[in-house]
């Protein structure tokens, strides 16, 4: 099982972040973007543009996502997509997505969706934060760590 990240890149706080993970540990990084995005000229680092279409880069994660794949994305049904074809998923937050979470974090998205839907006014997420990026590094490697020794 061959380690590798996946990044639903288009709003990710956490790319520079990722590289650096991955440099250390010699792991490969795909980027996926809906438009181009600079991403380092390195060998372990590749950028895939999939087009504007609705779901595009979501898609192409997921079709390709599986055992010893780290799934960077803010998308929670993404992240469902992922850890059921048995990838690890990581919000750019550092909270991992998990099969004994991921079915709440889809519950909670409806209800916002709902709430949002009938006019409430409920705010966004919280500021991204120093604390955040730190939390995420340790996720990553950890993850990382994890996969490479099973």
């Amino acid at each position: 099982m061959a380690r590798r990240i996946l990044v639903d890149a288009d709003a990710c706080p956490v790319k520079d972040e990722i590289y650096k993970v991955a440099w250390r540990l010699n792991v490969p990084v795909t980027i996926v973007s809906n438009s181009p995005i600079r991403v380092p000229a390195h060998p372990l680092i590749d950028r895939v543009v999939v087009g504007d279409g609705f779901d595009a880069a979501d898609d192409w994660i997921a079709e390709r996502a599986g055992p010893g794949a780290v799934v960077v994305t803010a998308d929670i049904l993404l992240a469902d997509r992922c850890l059921k074809a048995g990838a690890s998923g990581l919000a750019p937050n550092g909270k991992p997505f998990t099969t004994s979470s991921i079915g709440a974090a889809i519950a909670t998205r409806a209800i916002m969706a709902d709430l949002r839907a009938g006019g409430e006014q409920i705010g966004g997420p919280a500021a991204f934060s120093r604390i955040d990026r730190s939390r995420f590094l340790q996720a990553l490697d950890t993850m990382l760590t994890k996969i490479g020794r099973s």
